[in-house]
């Protein structure tokens, strides 16, 4: 068993029975975004903590009243990851790692940027993956050695090889990062300012990093980070012909420090600029 997200290919190819669990996958998470989408519009107000950790938990709740029951029928003897923020490699078999609501906070203050996301890891490969944007109405997956597609269309990583060219983007992994991480993710946004054509800064990683697998943007980098948030752009883009690594260039796992998702032409140069 390998537990690094390969370059090509992360586990065997798809097979017929398997692409049909992606498709029914894909049902129940469009499922679950429409109970999202129904509940978004007006800004949602907190003055504390606790009222912001309660209103994100509502929306959460809401999803997975959906989104679990089906998961656990498609696939019976899975596992479901309870910890969306949890990182770290998991126990061997089958598990569900989903994001019920992937950019929650985004939702909470009526932006755009948000999603619904399931991936079946196995033996901690991710087998498939499902990613809902309800606003648009996309849905983006990937089944491993299958290809990675939008609404049945394929997706390909940019042929940009001049990270000078490139439009790149960056995450923060949670709120309440400790200093290291902050001035490491300060001194990387820096670095590429200088280096690369324009830097993206929001959140969450996975609407970045399918624009990476779709080739709209060159390359993404994130310091730290859950299961939930990479898993399904580390198929995708993988899917896509992209480059998975960590920051310094190293095989990524859940339990790496760092990420990086590029298009080939700029992995390389992405890498010298992450690791000054």
């Amino acid at each position: 068993m390998s537990e690094s997200v390969q370059t090509t290919g992360i586990a065997a190819t798809g097979t017929s029975a398997e692409a049909d669990l992606l498709a029914q996958t894909a049902d129940a998470v469009r499922a679950a975004g429409s109970v999202l989408r129904e509940r978004f519009g007006d800004v949602v107000r907190y003055r504390t903590r606790e009222e912001l950790m309660s209103a994100l938990a509502v929306n959460d709740d809401a999803a997975l009243e959906v989104l679990r029951p089906r998961l656990a029928l498609l696939r019976p003897e899975a596992s479901f990851v309870e910890d969306e923020l949890a990182g770290g490699a998991l126990p061997d078999g089958e598990w569900w790692v989903v994001d019920p609501a992937e950019g929650n906070v985004n939702h909470l203050h009526a932006l755009p940027e948000w999603a619904v996301t399931a991936t079946l890891v196995r033996d901690n490969q991710p087998v498939l993956t499902v990613v809902h944007l309800p606003l648009t109405g996309e849905t983006y997956t990937a089944l491993a050695g299958a290809g990675a597609h939008v609404d049945g269309r394929p997706l390909r990583v940019s042929e940009t090889e001049d990270l000078g060219l490139g439009l790149v983007a960056t995450s923060q992994a949670r709120p309440d990062e400790d200093e290291r991480v902050v001035r490491r993710i300060g001194a990387s946004i820096t670095a590429m300012l200088f280096d690369a054509l324009v830097v993206r800064t929001s959140v969450p990683a996975t609407l970045h990093l399918v624009n990476v697998a779709a080739g709209r943007i060159d390359a993404f980098w994130q310091f730290a980070g859950a299961r939930a948030d990479l898993l399904p752009g580390a198929l995708l883009v993988t899917e896509a012909g992209g480059q998975i690594s960590d920051a310094q260039g190293r095989p990524w796992t859940p339990q790496s420090e760092s990420f990086l998702a590029a298009a080939p032409g700029v992995h390389a140069a992405a890498v010298t600029t992450l690791s000054r």
